[in-house]
């Protein structure tokens, strides 16, 4: 239990074993938002293990070690109920042997306006079924069920990506005879996601700022889920500008400039791609009068960013947190 005196001399943001962490110093050094580990502690029970009667919760370095955990599985693309059952304690499912995708996760709070989700092993089971047979047609009216019922934060993160990892297994596991059926899913999933409906772009951000800007960094060709939160904030009426894949530099500090964004997410795969020097130059890109200059917000998306924080950007480990944030930052 911490006294209120401060741990001088220690590492910043660590805290003791007594006194523990707050979040807001765990919320730096994981990358995410305050909002994104009170909305894990409400949905996925990912709080502290200790509670004191007090107002600020304390973490201890079991806790940290856990959302650590938990912000890896994530941003290696692990849907983050299952990525919290494996950090509290339960097989890692990126380790061979290891659950699966589909074996349905926890169900999150339904969207406002959205039926809640039955099982979702069966919707998997059933949009796998008909990619495998390459039936475009019936893959393309689940799908489109499956957002307009649930919406889309729900279909992508409980059903379509259990199904994009369950069928990556089945190829890599059989050669390339499964090639096709990931390919065929990909593109219906990125056709349905472009046809989400919503009222575009009605909610203009509190703060006096621009649209969202969201663009896949240079040499980066893989955007589905940069497509996902462009279709989440479509969904949200959210002003977005979608760029998508490796978009080059100039163009995107001259987009910046020209439309004085509230967030730009920046989105890579993998760790060759992940340009920090570009991200920082986007966070330090500067609009408006002298004086009064604005600089946008900066969201690294994909795991490609994983590792070293970038000082001031943020990483949301998910859709749903991607989403939190942006409407946080537009609310002002």
């Amino acid at each position: 239990m911490g006294d209120g005196r401060s741990d001088q001399g220690r590492e910043p943001g660590t805290g003791s074993a007594e006194a523990g962490v707050t979040t807001g110093a765990l919320a730096r050094r994981l990358g995410v938002s305050p909002t994104t580990l009170r909305s894990w502690d409400r949905r996925y029970g990912m709080g502290p293990a200790v509670r004191s009667g007090g107002r600020h919760r304390r973490w201890t370095p079991q806790d940290v070690a856990m959302l650590e955990e938990m912000c890896r599985l994530t941003s290696a693309g692990v849907p983050p109920a299952e990525a919290a059952r494996a950090a509290k304690g339960r097989p890692d499912p990126l380790a061979p042997g290891g659950g699966s995708a589909a074996d349905g996760p926890e169900h999150p709070a339904p969207a406002a306006g959205a039926e809640p989700l039955g099982d979702p092993r069966q919707e998997c089971k059933g949009l796998a079924r008909a990619a495998v047979r390459l039936d475009a047609p019936s893959v393309d009216d689940q799908l489109t069920s499956l957002v307009e019922r649930h919406g889309v934060v729900v279909g992508w993160e409980e059903v379509m990506v259990p199904t994009l990892h369950a069928v990556g297994r089945k190829w890599e596991s059989a050669g390339d005879r499964y090639v096709e059926v990931e390919h065929l899913l990909s593109w219906q999933i990125s056709r349905v996601l472009h046809r989400a409906s919503g009222p575009v772009g009605t909610r203009s951000p509190a703060t006096g700022g621009g649209p969202v800007v969201l663009a896949c960094v240079p040499g980066e060709q893989h955007c589905l889920p940069l497509e996902a939160l462009h279709a989440g904030l479509v969904e949200q009426g959210l002003p977005a500008r979608m760029f998508g894949p490796a978009v080059p530099p100039e163009a995107l500090t001259a987009a910046v400039r020209r439309l004085g964004p509230v967030a730009v997410v920046l989105w890579s795969q993998t760790r060759s791609t992940a340009d920090r020097p570009l991200a920082r130059h986007i966070a330090a890109t500067a609009w408006g009068v002298k004086g009064a200059r604005s600089h946008p917000a900066v969201l690294l998306g994909g795991p490609g960013w994983a590792g070293r924080q970038e000082p001031g950007m943020l990483r949301p480990p998910g859709l749903r947190e991607a989403l939190t944030t942006l409407v946080g930052l537009a609310e002002g």
